[in-house]
């Protein structure tokens, strides 16, 4: 088997397709495909803040759940859209006020089958993934090796925002731990969430949310190569938004 892993998409069509063409894909039948069936791998956070949210719902819905093509798994964003479109009381603010205003721009039967796609993009979806033909595991925002093959709730937070501390910092932004530095487990653990400004390997960990929507780059890792490919993005250059380490 061999994969590519996809960052964070958060919405930016142009460049996914930009990336898929990169890596070899071709479009065929709505879908992409690689010519030697190399396998996707969506690593959570395909929308908000970016221009196409929904075009992107569609495409891997139509990969992952319809063609079996690709795989997904979700991160936080996709939790609270999740959450968006069973009705619940969420707070239309970073980032979810675009995926909503363009949800919001759609006929009744235009929703409902895009509120459909996503929701069951999502509900099949692992909470974190193991692939042991490559030796790595693909969760959004990371994982501790004592995690791995657990689901409950404090695994299930850890997966969709790393290893918050519950503070904030003077930006407003959750204080996250650099779980990272202290991973020692044998296999490769494939994460985005934190953007980052070129791929940062620690350990056998690698962060490929190279913060395509903040105006960097969509970055995929391809395994068991170890390499990794990755597409200017067209949207504005927002360098607060990157984190920086020791």
């Amino acid at each position: 088997m061999k994969i590519d892993v996809i960052g964070d998409v958060h919405g930016c069509m142009d460049e996914l397709h930009s990336l898929f063409q990169k890596l070899g894909y071709e479009y065929k039948n709505n879908i992409y495909l690689h010519p030697a069936e190399r396998i996707p791998v969506f690593a959570g956070d395909l929308t908000d803040r970016g221009p196409e949210s929904l075009e992107v719902i569609r495409l891997v819905y139509r990969m992952v759940i319809k063609e079996k093509k690709a795989k997904y798994v979700p991160g936080n964003h996709c939790n609270k859209l999740y959450r968006f479109f069973l009705g619940n009381k969420v707070q239309l603010r970073h980032g979810l006020e675009t995926t909503a205003a363009e949800y919001a721009a759609l006929s009744q039967k235009e929703q409902k089958l895009i509120r459909h796609q996503f929701m069951k993009l999502y509900e099949e979806a692992p909470l974190y993934l193991e692939i042991p033909e490559v030796n790595a595991i693909v969760a959004h925002a990371g994982i501790k090796e004592e995690f791995i093959g657990r689901t409950d709730g404090k695994v299930r937070t850890f997966v969709f925002y790393g290893d918050i501390t519950g503070e904030f910092d003077s930006k407003g932004m959750p204080i996250r731990r650099d779980w990272a530095q202290h991973y020692d487990g044998e296999r490769w653990i494939v994460y985005g969430h934190t953007p980052v400004k070129a791929p940062r390997i620690v350990n056998n960990t690698i962060n490929i949310d190279t913060g395509c929507v903040f105006g960097n780059a969509l970055t995929a890792l391809r395994l068991p190569e170890h390499d990794t490919v990755s597409v200017p993005s067209s949207q504005p250059f927002n360098k607060e938004k990157f984190r920086s380490f020791p």
